[in-house]
């Protein structure tokens, strides 16, 4: 079955907009790592359940606690007495969908130890390095409004997150509807799996021949303007112009396209590049928020005229 097919899967017991799964899958597709900001109780660990058992993966869940140390993330060497010998225990860290709840509860070492993962696709245990499985989702939750005793992701590290969305509030009538017919408040266990591992693979070995036309390639390259922006202490990186670029490939192999269109690009642009604009202290102090900006200019930025 397709990736619109597994889209469709999830969709049927997640009670939340449609969009935030593509752009989820599309993060999967290429090979990026999803921060989701929002209060509890909207539906985050189900989300990460549901994609797991639709695309056929492994799943884990690490709580983020002020006293988790790296070695609970990544694992240690324990001594066996009885073979004389140290042996290898690996952590949570090891699986295709890793769910990092409240990211920002615990220390920097610790919030380290997870994002050197998530670049490297790899991790040290005591001098010996493991290479972690691909595919390799992290969804990671913070808390936006409770922030007493938490570490607040560094600008460095929010850049290692391809995408950064929030959830919103459900239709609540159709979740309560929806809760009473299946009888549980976790239906990931009705979810089929319509994927599996290698069909993931391929689809990401794919998203490099998703076509894109020059036109395209200038539209996103005027996005670095933001960076001239009197309200904008630092703007996109190369390396964001260039997420936006494979997640917008991605969203189109998602929709069941080979081509990249305008709105793939739009789509994509505030959850890429938002997070990774600096806003002068003084704008921000007047409640300027980085996704209006990159809304303004998704407003006037031309789009080219779409032609194939």
């Amino acid at each position: 079955m397709s990736l619109a097919g597994a889209v469709d899967e999830i969709s049927r017991y997640y009670v939340g907009d449609r969009s935030t799964v593509e752009k989820i899958m599309a993060a999967l597709v290429a090979g990026g790592h999803v921060l989701i900001e929002d209060v509890p109780g909207v539906g985050k660990t189900l989300l990460a359940k549901l994609f797991s058992k639709v695309l056929g993966l492994s799943y884990r869940r690490i709580q983020f606690t002020p006293d988790l140390l790296p070695s609970d993330i990544v694992g240690t060497k324990v001594w066996r007495r009885e073979r004389e010998e140290f042996e290898t225990v690996k952590g949570p860290i090891f699986t295709n969908v890793l769910l990092a709840d409240e990211i920002n509860r615990a220390p920097p070492k610790t919030q380290a130890a997870l994002l050197e993962a998530m670049q490297e696709l790899q991790v040290t245990i005591e001098g010996e390095t493991y290479q972690l499985d691909r595919p390799f989702l992290v969804l990671a939750t913070q808390n936006p409004i409770e922030l007493e005793g938490t570490y607040p992701l560094p600008e460095a590290q929010l850049d290692r997150f391809m995408l950064r969305i929030s959830l919103g509030y459900p239709d609540d009538r159709r979740l309560l509807k929806e809760r009473l017919a299946w009888r549980s408040d976790d239906p990931s266990a009705l979810a089929k799996a319509v994927l599996n591992k290698e069909g993931i693979l391929a689809a990401m070995s794919s998203v490099e021949d998703v076509e894109v036309v020059d036109e395209l390639l200038d539209y996103v390259a005027q996005f670095a303007s933001i960076r001239r922006d009197r309200r904008v202490a630092a703007g996109p990186s190369p390396r964001a112009l260039t997420s936006l670029l494979k997640a917008a490939r991605a969203y189109a192999l998602v929709q069941g396209r080979r081509y990249v269109v305008p709105d793939d690009v739009k789509a994509m642009a505030v959850d890429v590049l938002a997070h990774r604009i600096y806003l002068r202290p003084e704008y921000k102090l007047e409640g300027v928020d980085a996704r209006d900006l990159v809304r303004e200019y998704l407003a006037k930025i031309p789009v080219p005229r779409w032609r194939r």
